[in-house]
């Protein structure tokens, strides 16, 4: 489960823009059957330099730059 912070906070961070960056990954990859993606208010990780992003209980700081890396070398290599 991937699940995208949507909170304030995020939300300037570019969080519209990550979710949808993951969307099109999860499209672009035939993965939409492994990988379920959510979102989510606060998760108190605002001090982060990107949008928290949770994978497996494990946190993440992504920004829409970093989204297609994070996506490769977290997300695909865990299925």
């Amino acid at each position: 489960k991937l699940t995208v912070c949507v909170g304030s906070a995020c939300h300037l961070k570019g969080a519209p823009h990550v979710m949808e960056q993951l969307q099109t990954l999860i499209a672009e990859k035939n993965v939409s059957d492994k990988v379920e993606l959510a979102a989510s208010f606060c998760t108190g990780h605002c001090q982060e330099n990107g949008v928290c992003v949770s994978l497996d209980g494990e946190y993440f700081a992504v920004t829409p730059d970093t989204a297609p890396s994070f996506f490769e070398t977290e997300v695909l290599a865990r299925l």
